[in-house]
């Protein structure tokens, strides 16, 4: 049994539109419910089955910005023309809580975690090749062929930041991918500089 942690750990995981990050964040949540899933707050609309408040925050821009000016996000990112934020004050809470907190986002707004949180434990996501990604885009039919070429481009040029990632796992199955994920947090959780408070008067 890992000993409890002061501290929680903030993880990161990134990947192409298309990779399947949703579906094995919800095999990885099933096998550690103990992580707090951080839901990120969006301008874009609602994909068919997407509710309001589970897979993200739908706002208005007018509403994201006037976010913005307040300072209210970790970080944010503008994608495919539309925003993306994670709020700070319930990462913080959650964290100085000693829970760990799990966040979705793009290479950009990863980036600007990384700055702000350096311990933070980034992990991208691959498909297995871009024949395979090019397939479960064409697969989801929910767009038109000019937006999966758009996607596509852009999973190329995110492949770029893969160095800037502590971790790469290949999502060939879910469950795989998932179990990756989950060694990678319980080597990480065993970090000496969580359990600093153990160490006290030894």
């Amino acid at each position: 049994m890992t000993p409890k942690k002061r501290q929680g750990q903030l993880i990161v995981l990134s990947g192409p539109s298309g990779v399947g990050k949703s579906t094995v964040i919800a095999e990885l949540l099933s096998e550690r419910p103990d992580i707090y899933f951080s839901i990120s707050f969006t301008t874009r609309q609602p994909r068919v089955g997407e509710a309001d408040g589970v897979n993200y925050n739908f706002v208005s821009r007018e509403t994201f910005e006037g976010m913005i000016a307040r300072d209210e996000f970790l970080e944010y990112a503008k994608y495919v023309d539309n925003y993306y934020g994670t709020s700070l004050k319930v990462i913080r809470d959650k964290l100085d809580a000693g829970i760990d907190v799990l966040l979705d986002i793009e290479v950009q707004g990863a980036a600007k975690v990384r700055e702000k949180c350096p311990d933070a434990v980034l992990i991208f996501i691959m498909p297995p090749s871009f024949e395979e990604l090019s397939r479960r885009l064409h697969g989801r039919n929910t767009d038109e062929e000019e937006v999966i070429s758009g996607r596509l481009r852009t999973a190329r040029e995110e492949c770029k930041q893969i160095p800037n990632y502590d971790f790469l796992v290949v999502n060939d199955t879910v469950s795989a991918a998932a179990g990756q994920i989950i060694s990678i947090l319980v080597a990480e959780g065993c970090r000496t500089k969580y359990h600093a408070d153990m160490m006290e008067g030894v």
